[in-house]
């Protein structure tokens, strides 16, 4: 009986937890539907020529995307606090210092990972895909593809740069540790090959591009978990 009560108070936690970031996002998305135009204008710069649209709905849809990408964005630092606000009562007081001290860190991250992936991968592979093309070929491109195109690339670039952050965290925790992500290496590269394949359009240049960076940092996350893991031995030992 009682463990069903803390059950029952754990999902009622949880569910005001997640109507706090929903309706974050609203909101978000209602301010991005603002500046939409804005938002449009800015990042179709890269394209250097005008987008076509092959519908009258096209455009509906490439703002609900637009407005959406930017709730999102702006979205991560609410979640992340009620995450931390969901998970804080069951964690110990040392668990919480390093919860605290890497959440700003996995948004930095993220957002790094944003940039990254507009202002240098998506360029480079965009003029790498342009230039493919011959006198003979006359490039136009829909804007519904050519947004599809740059969130395919930005998006889940941002969510894989909290790679060595998230495995610090765990590391920390004690949950992974430097010889377990040793020992799965070779799988992790198949891993993050398959994802580079799936995030980049179908040529092998711009799957080399992502992948190249992903698995560095895997290895810096491999590094940092060895540091982390020394420090917490060395903690465990003083604390015995």
């Amino acid at each position: 009986m009682e463990n069903g009560m803390q059950l029952e108070g754990h999902l009622e936690e949880l569910r005001k937890r997640l109507i706090w970031t929903l309706v974050t996002f609203i909101i978000c998305m209602c301010i991005g539907f603002i500046f939409v135009e804005n938002i449009y204008n800015w990042i179709i710069q890269t394209a250097n020529q005008e987008l076509t649209i092959l519908g009258p709905s096209d455009i509906l849809w490439i703002y609900f995307v637009l407005a959406g990408s930017f709730a999102i964005v702006a979205t991560t630092p609410i979640a992340l606090f009620q995450v931390w606000k969901f998970i804080k009562p069951a964690i110990s007081n040392d668990e919480r210092k390093a919860v605290m001290l890497f959440f700003p860190a996995v948004l930095l991250c993220f957002l790094a990972g944003i940039a990254f992936g507009y202002f240098l991968l998506f360029p480079s592979v965009f003029s790498f895909l342009n230039s493919l093309a011959t006198d003979q070929l006359n490039t136009m491109y829909t804007a519904e593809k050519y947004f599809k195109f740059l969130l395919h690339l930005t998006l889940p670039i941002g969510l894989l740069f909290e790679m060595p952050i998230i495995i610090m965290l765990l590391t920390r925790l004690g949950i992974l540790n430097p010889f377990m992500l040793t020992n799965s290496r070779k799988v992790a590269y198949v891993v993050l090959t398959v994802i580079s394949t799936l995030v980049t359009p179908p040529d092998f240049i711009s799957a080399i591009i992502v992948m190249a960076p992903l698995i560095l940092l895997y290895e810096v996350s491999v590094s940092i978990s060895k540091v982390v893991y020394k420090k917490r031995l060395t903690g465990l030992k003083q604390a015995s």
